[in-house]
């Protein structure tokens, strides 16, 4: 199983992480005239194939050692597995209606206000799970992060004012993501560390099972009752455009990197800094939003206020998690 023996390493792989969890939404935005439901089957079995793919790599570099990926799995206990597979499909479920937000919103804004609200929500739980840490410095930092996404928000209703609708069901999509995304980590953290645990490798593998599995449910779901246009059939996926499939596949061949590279390096190095580079990727997306793709393009001057504001008080909050934590 491969780790990073030194530090250079595994900051490469962290910042390479927040890189590709923040730009693989960008393989939506590049798909035109395509449903987010019909694109996001394709981007399940992406995430499942990747983890797969550098599971029997570089998780597999030590064939028969008890860290190997197939012994591993074997030797895994089954609770552990099961509470891996379900943390995967309550992600499943944020990150479906993140693409939505993405769809209603733009990235500049659902990836903020989601993440930032999953970065809130996930600090506070693992405090009432487990009370460590400087619990000032955490309060503070949660409140830098509630601050962000207010600020976020207030970004977009600016958009009005430049003849763009600002959608309050966009927003709300937004905050459910973010809640839920704040809810996954605990479980898969408890086949990692409990009994006979999962390595990294295993751990992303199950994940993504749970989340690819868990489309027959969430993803069927909004095919039939839509948050956005009319229904859509399973047909419609198969006479999609070749286009769609690709992106959707390289989507969740990049967030899978993202995610095997993140999770393997946080073992080489402290928690602080894995924690502090893997929540800056919504500000990598925010990026890509508002110079790519222009999704601010003739808003009015105190936008750039609010924006320029909003990752000051992230960065701020992540930092002070960080520093928290460490």
């Amino acid at each position: 199983m491969f780790t990073p023996h030194s530090l250079p390493v595994a900051l490469f792989m962290m910042i390479a992480s927040a890189i590709c969890w923040g730009s693989w939404a960008n393989t939506y935005k590049g798909v035109k005239n395509y449903r987010f439901e019909l694109f996001y089957w394709d981007y399940a079995i992406g995430i499942f194939l990747m983890s797969l793919l550098l599971g029997f790599t570089m998780g597999n570099t030590a064939p028969g050692a008890p860290e190997s990926l197939l012994d591993n799995i074997h030797a895994a206990d089954a609770n552990n597995i099961l509470s891996t597979t379900l943390g995967g499909a309550i992600f499943n479920l944020a990150n479906l209606l993140l693409v939505a937000a993405i769809d209603m919103a733009g990235l500049a804004i659902a990836f903020p206000v989601a993440i930032g609200i999953a970065l809130v929500v996930g600090t506070v739980l693992s405090f009432i799970i487990q009370p460590r840490g400087n619990a000032a410095l955490l309060a503070t930092g949660v409140l830098c992060a509630l601050i962000a996404v207010i600020l976020d928000g207030k970004a977009y209703g600016s958009l009005a004012t430049a003849g763009r609708a600002a959608s309050r069901k966009s927003l709300i999509v937004c905050i459910v993501s973010g809640v839920l995304m704040g809810l996954w980590n605990p479980f898969v953290a408890y086949g990692a560390t409990r009994g006979n645990a999962l390595t990294p490798y295993s751990s992303v593998v199950f994940l993504t099972l749970g989340a690819f599995l868990s489309c027959f449910i969430w993803n069927l779901y909004f095919m039939k009752r839509p948050l956005v246009g009319e229904p859509v059939s399973f047909a419609a996926f198969f006479s999609g455009p070749s286009s769609g499939h690709l992106l959707g596949l390289l989507g969740g061949c990049i967030w899978g990197v993202g995610t095997v590279f993140n999770v393997v390096a946080g073992k080489a190095t402290a928690f602080a800094i894995s924690y502090a580079i893997g929540q800056s990727a919504p500000m990598v997306a925010a990026l890509w939003g508002i110079f790519a793709w222009k999704e601010f393009a003739g808003a009015p001057a105190k936008t750039r206020f609010y924006l320029g504001l909003m990752f000051l008080f992230y960065c701020l909050g992540i930092l002070l998690v960080a520093r928290a934590n460490g």
